[in-house]
C-alpha cells in the first residue's frame, strides 16, 4: 500500500470510528469537530429513519419514545456493513428480544415486519396455475416455491397484532401461543400477505426447499400418518398453494 493509500485508509477508519462510536481520538485526528458532529447526526438520523420505515408495526406497538430507544440501542450495537441500507435491520428482532424478554410479541413483530419487507422486494416469478398439474411425473417432480415465500416462526399472537395494527380490526392483547407457530409470508401482486401455516405445510415446504421430490415429501409424511393419508394431505396442500400463488412450478 502506498503512503497515499495508507493515509486514505487511516482517514476512512477514523471517520468510520467517529460516525459509529463518536471516538474522540479519531475526531482529534480528523479535526473540525463541529463539522463532524453534523456528519454523525446525519448518519444516525438516516439509520433511525431506515428502521422506522422497515419496522412500521413495531414502531406503532412500542410508540415513538420506546422505539427510538430500542433503535438507538441497535444502531450502537450493529453499524451497517453494506453500501446501501437495504439489509439494515436484519438483526433488529434479536435486539428487541434482549430488550423485551417478557414481551415476546415485540421481537415477533419485528420478524414479521422484516419478512413482509423482504417478500415485497423479492425476485419476480409468475405463480403456476392448475394446469401445471397435468402430465406431471410425480416420482421426480419437485415443488418450486415463489421467491417471495418466507417462513417466520413466532411464539406469540404477533401475527394477529400485526394485522390489526395494519388496519385489519381491533388490536388484541398480546399472548403466548401454546406451541410455536410458523407464518407463511409472500407477495401477491404488489402486496405482501401472511397467514399461519399448518404443521404439515411447514414440513412439505422445508422438504421441498431441501430439494426433495414430491414423492419423497410424501414418504416423509407417511412415516407418521401412513401412505394414503400422506398422499392426500400433500395433494391438498399443493392444491391450496397453487390457488394462493405460492407455487412457481413443478420441475
Amino acid at each position: 500500500m502506498t503512503v497515499l493509500g495508507a493515509s486514505l485508509h487511516s482517514l476512512q477508519q477514523d471517520f468510520a470510528s467517529w460516525l459509529v462510536t463518536a471516538d474522540e481520538a479519531a475526531a482529534m485526528r480528523l479535526g473540525r469537530a463541529d463539522g463532524l458532529a453534523i456528519y454523525q447526526n446525519n448518519y444516525r438520523v438516516s439509520l433511525m429513519t431506515s428502521l422506522e420505515a422497515g419496522f412500521e408495526q413495531v414502531h406503532s406497538w412500542l410508540g415513538d419514545e420506546a422505539f427510538a430507544r430500542a433503535a438507538a440501542h441497535f444502531i450502537d450495537a450493529y453499524p451497517p456493513h453494506g453500501w446501501t441500507l437495504d439489509a439494515y435491520g436484519a438483526d433488529f428482532a434479536t435486539t428487541l428480544a434482549s430488550l423485551y424478554p417478557q414481551d415476546p410479541e415485540v421481537a415477533d413483530l419485528a420478524r414479521i415486519d422484516w419478512a413482509v419487507g423482504q417478500a415485497f422486494v423479492a425476485g419476480n416469478a409468475d405463480p403456476a396455475g392448475a394446469d401445471v398439474l397435468t402430465e406431471v411425473d410425480w416420482d421426480v417432480a419437485r415443488i418450486a416455491l415463489v421467491p417471495s415465500m418466507l417462513m417466520v416462526e413466532v411464539g406469540s399472537n404477533a401475527d394477529k397484532i400485526w394485522l390489526a395494527l395494519a388496519g385489519e380490526g381491533e388490536v388484541p392483547a398480546p399472548c403466548a401461543l401454546p406451541e410455536r407457530a410458523t407464518l407463511f409470508v409472500w407477495r401477491q401482486g404488489f402486496e405482501s400477505v401472511m397467514r399461519r401455516a399448518e404443521p404439515v405445510e411447514v414440513r412439505i415446504a422445508e422438504c421441498s426447499r431441501d430439494g426433495f421430490t414430491f414423492a419423497q415429501c410424501c414418504e416423509d409424511l407417511a412415516r407418521d400418518m401412513g401412505e394414503e393419508a400422506a398422499v392426500e394431505q400433500a395433494g391438498g396442500v399443493l392444491g391450496q398453494w397453487i390457488a394462493e400463488g405460492l407455487v412457481a412450478g413443478l420441475s
